[in-house]
């Protein structure tokens, strides 16, 4: 079974707030067991343009990954994000090879 990725590009408006959504996010992120590989280090852009901030969050499976962001403790989260950030969000599974 392939691992799958949640894969953020985030523009944060108010930094107090994100940090809200941030605290909101860690109990499904661990009860579906999400763990962050990227949280928001510097990048270097190297072609096309992209948000300020990247996440890469792994799960073990896609069904993990999609049921945790429909989760209930997630959608309560997403509340808390929307009106502190902009982001381009995506759910993929990883390639086993």
């Amino acid at each position: 079974m392939s691992k799958a990725y949640w894969i953020v590009h985030v523009t944060v408006k108010d930094p107090a707030a994100y940090d809200a959504y941030r605290a909101a996010n860690a109990a499904p992120l661990s009860q579906f067991g999400g763990r962050f590989l990227v949280r928001g280090a510097p990048q270097t852009v190297t072609e096309g343009s992209i948000r300020p901030r990247t996440v890469v969050v792994e799960f073990p499976s896609l069904k993990a990954a999609t049921d945790c962001y429909n989760s209930p403790g997630y959608q309560a989260a997403i509340v808390l994000r929307r009106p502190a950030s902009d982001a381009d969000f995506s759910i993929i599974e990883g390639w086993d090879g």
